[in-house]
């Protein structure tokens, strides 16, 4: 099964250089949106882990541009789980211009667990353990 979370954005001029291409740091932001949307969708909130004891830091983040994204477009950004059975969420991205569907942009991101005194934590914690089972998800 798939777990995978969409949402349609708007392109602030506030995110835009003085070409009108959206800044390189803005895609950081949309990875950001579409991570709470995954959370809001599928219950894995960051509130929900800090009420369970722990924060998931993000360790590595990459993004690659296809085609540039303009001001006044509202293109879709798709984020997809992938599972794996290290204590990690990791996540693959793709900003689609909703009008074309054309790809224009993909990403990946990796976060891990650290206890509330920011210690890493190399296995997985029982509320995760239990969050891949609610939605059958080997690894």
């Amino acid at each position: 099964m798939e777990l995978k979370a969409s949402k349609t954005f708007d392109i602030r001029f506030s995110e835009v250089d003085s070409m009108n291409v959206v800044w390189h740091g803005s895609y950081m932001l949309y990875f950001e949106d579409a991570r709470e949307e995954f959370g809001r969708k599928y219950h894995l909130e960051y509130t929900f882990m800090s009420d369970n004891g722990y924060y998931a830091p993000l360790v590595d983040m990459e993004f690659h541009y296809r085609r540039p994204l303009l001001y006044g477009m509202r293109p879709r950004i798709d984020i997809i789980y992938r599972p794996t059975e290290a204590a990690k969420i990791i996540f693959d991205y793709e900003i689609h211009d909703s009008e074309t569907d054309e790809l224009m942009a993909t990403g990946h991101s990796v976060q891990v667990f650290m206890d509330m005194d920011y210690q890493l934590v190399w296995a997985n914690p029982d509320f995760y353990v239990e969050w891949k089972r609610r939605y059958a998800i080997e690894g």
